[in-house]
């Protein structure tokens, strides 16, 4: 069912550009995760690729714990902020301090092989992001976080962590996913250009590593969400691609 007409109260732009949960593909069950498994062993993806199912509740559990019961705020960088796959009731713009948007997710599958991998985005030390925060009501927090943290949590490399977010409402203490810098994926100090030319050249099982990009570029921009640094980012993957097509080669 569509939002209702409150939820953007004080963001009417986005009303009309945010997916409802209940058409969202981002809003799976358990099952998703054994066509991805299937997938995996096709494309050789390595062990330890996703969360096992009760390390990634205890994770919910703790970072949760005695929240439960209350109306949760949740930060939106990336595709979070049109496409939540759960259901709010509210929605704010939010500016995040010490943070910023980043290529700096290594990926080896989806949009990436082990040969040719490409970059998710996540939150990395530094700078700062702009973005939106959603609540999520207190009846619904258990239940709706279940569907995040399938999102958010599947590979296990964010690191689920409370901020305060500046509103033009005032100040919340929002839930935000940041890049695991113990992780394995994560690729610290990547100069733009290479994260660019990987990014434009990657490809897996999902499509091409660029279009990712592309997408989060159009939806901040249609959006009204300024991050000069995803634009610069974009202009150099376009190049790249355009050069290669120059060179009359194919893509990966």
């Amino acid at each position: 069912m569509p939002f209702p007409d409150d939820v953007f109260r004080h963001t009417p732009e986005l009303r009309d550009r945010i997916t409802p949960p209940d058409v969202s593909e981002m809003r799976f069950g358990l099952d998703r995760f054994d066509e991805l498994d299937a997938q995996a062993k096709v494309e050789g993806w390595p062990p330890g690729w996703r969360m096992e199912h009760d390390a990634r509740e205890a994770n919910r559990s703790a970072v949760l714990s005695e929240r439960l019961d209350r109306g949760l705020w949740v930060f939106a960088y990336g595709s979070l902020i049109w496409d939540p796959a759960v259901h709010v009731e509210e929605y704010r713009y939010g500016n995040l301090m010490g943070w910023h948007r980043s290529f700096c997710m290594r990926l080896e599958g989806g949009r990436g092989t082990h040969d040719q991998p490409g970059l998710m985005a996540a939150l990395d030390e530094g700078g700062q992001c702009n973005g939106v925060v959603f609540r999520i009501p207190a009846e619904l927090v258990d239940r709706e976080t279940q569907f995040m943290w399938r999102r958010e949590m599947f590979s296990g490399s964010y690191r689920p962590v409370f901020f305060d977010v500046a509103t033009p409402q005032g100040s919340v203490e929002a839930l935000t996913f940041v890049m695991d810098r113990s992780n394995r994926r994560y690729m610290p100090n990547l100069p733009k250009d290479e994260a660019a030319r990987m990014i434009a050249f990657a490809e897996g099982g999902l499509g091409p590593n660029f279009e990712y990009l592309d997408s989060l570029v159009r939806h901040l921009d249609e959006l009204g969400i300024a991050d000069q640094n995803m634009r610069q980012l974009h202009a150099l993957a376009v190049a790249y691609r355009g050069k290669k097509k120059t060179d009359g080669l194919e893509f990966c």
